[in-house]
């Protein structure tokens, strides 16, 4: 089974997009984790149609795949980290991320992608109305539409345990597949670094246990217990296992290295990345897919 490398771009924001997309080709990348920002694909520009086709064309021509993330800090709110979030008490702000999702979903049909990627966020300070109860609610309520469109649009959804949010493990994704009583459009985007992070099982038990729902893969490495992106072999994780769990799903989305603070170094950082995982796969008998 091969498998398919990608980078965030939410790792390479010192970059034009076009440039970008240029590096990732030039360095043997396979696709791109294409986050939804204003200083690349913004989702609110009024020429948002002129620029899909635009980014559609360069990345055909190329010959990338691409996922649709949409962890972008500031797009909608400029005061607020990832705000207004799907848990915000005020319906009106959960309807504008509602909102944005559909949006990215829309824009994801017209690249071709193969998921959408989201996460629940976390319910505002000083909510005091935020019990569990509620916050899971709030969350089902406000992914229904973008279900729906994801389901129109024939690409999945793939929800991603995130530290520190309400939907922080596997264990929680599956409470909201049952909460939402399993729809097909209903996907996991599975973070290789926050696996080592916080779940009690290993990563590449994960995987395996992730990979009926897996529909988007994320890579980087980390600490136990710390929820800091890393270069690989700063962090502990043990890369040949994890790769050869994760050919062996039959998983056939990108894998895409996530690196969203190190765009300083974005360029060398990607061809870093590409020749670690490489090497870190020869030793496990499955094929990462190698440069033209």
């Amino acid at each position: 089974m091969t498998l398919r490398l990608g980078y965030g771009t939410n790792g390479l924001t010192d970059l034009r997009l076009d440039d970008a997309l240029g590096l990732l080709a030039d360095l043997g990348y396979d696709g791109v984790g294409l986050t939804l920002d204003h200083m690349h694909l913004d989702p609110l520009a009024p020429d948002l149609a002129a620029r899909t086709r635009h980014v559609a064309r360069r990345l055909g021509t190329l010959g990338l795949g691409v996922t649709v993330e949409t962890g972008a800090r500031y797009v909608l709110d400029p005061r607020r980290k990832h705000g207004p979030s799907l848990l915000d008490p005020d319906p009106d702000a959960r309807a504008a991320r509602t909102a944005l999702l559909v949006r990215a979903v829309d824009i994801a049909a017209e690249l071709g992608a193969h998921a959408v990627h989201c996460f629940s966020g976390i319910a505002p300070a000083g909510d005091r109305a935020a019990d569990a109860t509620t916050a899971w609610h709030r969350l089902t309520d406000a992914l229904t539409p973008v279900l729906d469109a994801a389901t129109r649009a024939g690409v999945p959804l793939a929800v991603e345990p995130e530290p520190g949010h309400l939907l922080a493990t596997l264990a929680d994704f599956h409470h909201l597949r049952a909460l939402l009583d399993d729809p097909a459009a209903l996907g996991l985007t599975l973070d290789i670094g926050h696996c080592q992070c916080l779940e009690p099982a290993s990563p590449e038990a994960c995987v395996k246990d992730a990979a009926p729902w897996l529909r988007h893969v994320q890579i980087e490495d980390m600490r136990r217990g710390v929820h800091e992106h890393l270069p690989f072999g700063d962090g502990e994780i043990d890369f040949p296992p994890v790769l050869e769990a994760l050919a062996a799903t039959g998983y056939d989305g990108l894998t895409v290295v996530e690196l969203p603070r190190h765009s300083h170094a974005g360029p060398e950082l990607a061809g870093a990345s590409i020749a670690f995982l490489r090497a870190a796969d020869r030793t496990t008998g499955s094929e990462v897919t190698a440069p033209c």
